[in-house]
C-alpha cells in the first residue's frame, strides 16, 4: 500500500480533532496578539504537524523535529535562551536524524507509518535520566557563562528536553511524558519573554497547545503497544 494512503487511513477523528484545534488555536493566538513574527508562526505550525506524526509512531514526525528545531533554534537565539538554541540544534536535531534510522529499523508489520513501541527496562529509563542529568549540569555551566536568560528554567529545559529525545530515539511511550513536562517548562520560559514582549505569548500558547498533544501523545502510544503486543509478529517476520 503507498504509506501516504496508508497513513491517512490511519487518521482518526481523534487525530484530525487534535490536529486541527491545535492548528486554529496556535493562527488565533497570533491573530489576537497581533504578532507579525511569521517565523514563529512557522515553527508552531510545522510543530502541531510534527506532534500528532510522533503520536502515531510515523517516522515522518521526526524528519519534521529536524524542520521544527532549526526554526525554533533561531527563535531562541533571538530572545537570547541560548540553551534552548543549543539544545535543539545541537542535541535535539542530530538525535532525531538518529532516532528516523531507529525507526526505521523497527516497523511494526513493515508498516511505513507505524514504528514498533520497544519497552526498554526501568534500569535503562534509569539510566537514560541519569545522563540526562549529567548533560543538564554541564550546561548549567555553559549557559551561565553565555549569560542565558532565566538560567535555572532553561537548565530544566535541557534535562526534560535530553530525556525526552533520548527515549524517543528508544522508542519508549514515555518520551511524550518528558517532553509534557519539557512543554510546561517551556510554557513558563516563553511566559517570562512574553511579560517584556508580547509578541512571545504566541510562543507561550504554541507549547499549551504541544503539552495537550503530548498528553494524547502519552496516550496512543500506550494504546499502540497494548494492541501490538496482542498481535506480535510472527516468528517468520
Amino acid at each position: 500500500m503507498n504509506p501516504i494512503k496508508e497513513f491517512f487511513k490511519s487518521f482518526t477523528a481523534a487525530d484530525a480533532a487534535i490536529w486541527g484545534f491545535s492548528v486554529l488555536a496556535i493562527v488565533l493566538s497570533f491573530v489576537l496578539t497581533g504578532n507579525s513574527d511569521y517565523l514563529q508562526l512557522a515553527a508552531s505550525l510545522i510543530g502541531a504537524c510534527t506532534l500528532i506524526l510522533i503520536a502515531k509512531g510515523n517516522i515522518w514526525g521526526q524528519a519534521l523535529s529536524v524542520v521544527f528545531a532549526v526554526f525554533y533554534g533561531v527563535i531562541s537565539y533571538y530572545y537570547s535562551y541560548y540553551g534552548e538554541m543549543i539544545t535543539y540544534l545541537g542535541m535535539s536535531a542530530p538525535l532525531a536524524i538518529a532516532s528516523i534510522f531507529t525507526w526505521l529499523r523497527h516497523p511494526y508489520r513493515g508498516k511505513k507509518t507505524e514504528v514498533t513501541v520497544a519497552r526498554p527496562s526501568l534500569r535503562e529509563h534509569a539510566l537514560l535520566f541519569f545522563v540526562s542529568v549529567l548533560v543538564s549540569v554541564a550546561f548549567f555551566f555553559i549557559l551561565r557563562a553565555l549569560n542565558n536568560r532565566n538560567l535555572w528554567w532553561s537548565t530544566f529545559s535541557v534535562l526534560t528536553s535530553c530525556l525526552a529525545v533520548l527515549l524517543a530515539m528508544r522508542r519508549s511511550p514515555y518520551h511524550a511524558l518528558a517532553y509534557a513536562a519539557n512543554d510546561v517548562v517551556l510554557i513558563v520560559l516563553w511566559s517570562l519573554a512574553a511579560a517584556e514582549d508580547r509578541s512571545y505569548i504566541a510562543m507561550a500558547v504554541c507549547f499549551s497547545v504541544f503539552l495537550l498533544n503530548d498528553g494524547y501523545a502519552l496516550i496512543n502510544w500506550l494504546r499502540m503497544r497494548r494492541r501490538q503486543s496482542r498481535d506480535p509478529l510472527p516468528p517468520s517476520e
